[in-house]
């Protein structure tokens, strides 16, 4: 986005309650949107998303007892899971969990040919 196609600025003040702890949190953002309206939206969408996604991670890989820490293998290994993630989401020839399915292609061979090869 260039300067030209800027439209807005936003703010959004993010608060959150865990046990008996309040977190705040401002996050700023530069968009091509005119009205707040359309800024909320795509932020509670993006924030949707991503959040569920991270559930999808831990659910299925167990993400948050990730201790990878050396050099940039935490980074490493999170490509390894997305990538592993949509191939598990491509595979459609059983109606297993992602979890399910990570597990019997860990057991089944043939069925790890057919998940890595998208067959």
């Amino acid at each position: 986005m260039s300067v030209a196609g800027v439209r807005s600025l936003g703010m959004v003040e993010a608060e959150r309650q865990i046990g008996g702890t309040v977190e705040r949190e401002v996050r700023y953002y530069i968009s091509s949107l005119a009205s707040v309206g359309e800024m909320a939206r795509a932020v509670r969408g993006h924030w949707g998303l991503e959040n569920g996604l991270h559930w999808v991670l831990d659910m299925s890989f167990r993400e948050d007892y990730n201790r990878n820490r050396k050099d940039r293998s935490a980074e490493n290994f999170a490509v390894l899971r997305h990538i592993a993630l949509n191939l598990l989401k491509q595979e459609r020839s059983t109606k297993l969990s992602l979890k399910g399915k990570r597990l019997k292609a860990g057991w089944d061979e043939a069925y790890l040919q057919k998940v890595l090869l998208a067959i």
